[in-house]
Formats: C-alpha cells, structure tokens, sequence
C-alpha cells in the first residue's frame, strides 16, 4: 500500500514549488522551444514554418559549421592540457610551502576578469602591431607572425589567453584537495623512501582522483561553450577561421536572425556537451575493478 503523506511533506513540497516551477519555466521551456525551433524556418517575425531535419542537414554540410567544429575541439584538448595542467603544477609546487598562498594569488588574479576583459587585454597585446609586436621589435624580430589573422594560430593563442584566466581557479581547487588529504599516509610514504615523482604518482594523484574528475569535467564543458573571449579578439574572424560552436551559434541567430540554424547548432551542442560530461564523469567515479 502506498503510504499516505504527512501534513510536514505536503508543506515541504509547498515551498519546493516555487523553485521547481521557476527553473521549469527559466530552463525546460526555452529548451523545448528551441528544440522546437530547430525543425523551422524561423526569422524571428511571424511564425515559424515547420520543414523538419532540413537546419540539421544544412548545418553538417556547410563547412563553416565543420571549421566550428574543429575549433571546438582544439579548445577541449587545450584547456585540458595547458590551464589544467599548469595549475595542478602550481598547486602541487605551493601546497605544502610557507606563504604559498601568496605565491598562488597571482595566478588567480585574472579569473576576476569577464572572458570579454580578458579577450580586451589580449588584442591589446597579440593584435598587428600590438604590444607583443613591439616588444619583438625591440628585439630585431620585425616581421612577427601575424597572431590573431591566421588559423589555426589565432586559435592557440587564444586558449593560452583562456588558460591565462582559468590557471589559478584549477591551481585553488587542486590546493583544496591536496590539503585535504591526511597527513598520516603522506609521512608513511616518506618514511619508506617515496618522494618526489613516486610520491605524486603513487599517492597524491590517486587522492586527488576524484577532485580531478570535477576539474576536467568542468573544463570540458566551459571549452564546449567558449564564446566571451573569441568574440573579445577575433569575433570569429577573420572570416570564420576561429569561430567556435557557441559563437556560430550566436551568429546565426542573432546576426544572420535564422533562429531555426541557431537553434539546430544549440541542440547538438547541448548534446555533445551532456553525453561528454556523462561519459567522462561516469568513467572517473565509477569503482574501479580489481585486477
């Protein structure tokens, strides 16, 4: 028999409703409609008209879409390698010293910045005769490349300028966990000669696992959706050379008002990004099988 709710349940879900509702209304209903929107021709006025996978079809044809595309993917692979890396290397270079805070404080300096401030900061600096330009100048090197004009450069530098801002958010979390992990097995691993390499190998990363997982996780899905700092330097040029997923997105809505194009790129984006966050999620935290 199903058991009869208490009057401190109805209540409870009382003042759960209100949230529950907003969050409906906020994020499930612009998601159906987008949805929906991705099977029309739409151009913001009127009503759309219904002509099914056509925007999905256009949209894996076109080779700007692929250009996107394979940005996105250089984003993914840089933003795990560089601002990952380099902050679990800062992290685990501070952790344990006197006033290592203060060593990390500079690093998380720039994650107080928008992605459009940082996008600012960095054309002034990489742009055609900006203050990099200069600087080599100053050195004989009076033909530089040209850093935001060609692909894919213009999609590596700006990753370190998105590395630049994440490095000492990675570096505080990465501290986070180190500093939570007991002291006790640390010391025994000393004792018995495990230092340096060995020690990070055999004992911190195996702590660190779960920490690491969120972090990557959480990286993934912020380099899926890298748009502030592109549109800050580059906008996607010249042409669509650097453009991301989210940013061709952008265009196609708001700049090119075809909101059924738009909307099919969001849908495959949101996909993309929830089956990558499951995946990896569920392999890191899953219990690993003895051999």
């Amino acid at each position: 028999m199903a058991r009869q709710k208490t009057p401190y349940q109805w209540s409870a879900r009382g003042f759960i409703a209100p949230g529950v509702l907003l969050i409906a209304v906020l994020l499930y209903l612009p998601l159906l409609w987008t949805i929906y929107l991705s099977f029309t021709d739409y151009n913001g006025l009127g009503s759309p008209d219904w002509i099914g996978f056509d925007n999905y079809v256009e949209m894996f044809t076109d080779g700007d879409f692929l250009t996107s595309a394979l940005n996105t993917v250089l984003w993914v692979i840089g933003t795990l390698i560089i601002p990952v890396g380099i902050g679990l290397a800062v992290a685990l270079l501070t952790w344990n010293l006197g006033g290592g805070v203060w060593l990390r404080l500079p690093f998380l300096i720039p994650y107080a910045l928008s992605g459009i401030g940082v996008g600012v900061v960095w054309s002034f600096i990489l742009s055609s005769g900006g203050a990099l330009d200069q600087a080599l100048a100053a050195f004989g090197i009076m033909d530089p490349p040209r850093w935001l004009l060609d692909a894919p450069l213009n999609t590596v530098v700006m990753i370190f300028a998105a590395a630049w801002q994440g490095v000492g958010m990675n570096a505080l979390l990465f501290t986070i966990g180190l500093q939570a992990i007991p002291k006790e097995p640390l010391e025994a691993a000393r004792i018995d000669g495990a230092n340096g390499i060995r020690l990070f190998t055999s004992m911190l990363w195996p702590m660190l696992r779960p920490l690491t997982a969120v972090v990557v996780g959480l990286s993934i899905v912020a380099s899926l959706k890298t748009f502030d700092i592109v549109w800050g330097m580059t906008k996607g040029g010249p042409g669509t050379v650097s453009e991301t997923l989210a940013l061709t997105m952008y265009k196609e809505t708001f700049v090119n008002s075809d909101y059924g194009l738009g909307s099919a790129i969001a849908v495959f984006l949101t996909v993309i990004t929830l089956v990558a966050s499951v995946m990896y999620l569920r392999q890191q935290l899953s219990p690993k099988k003895e051999m």
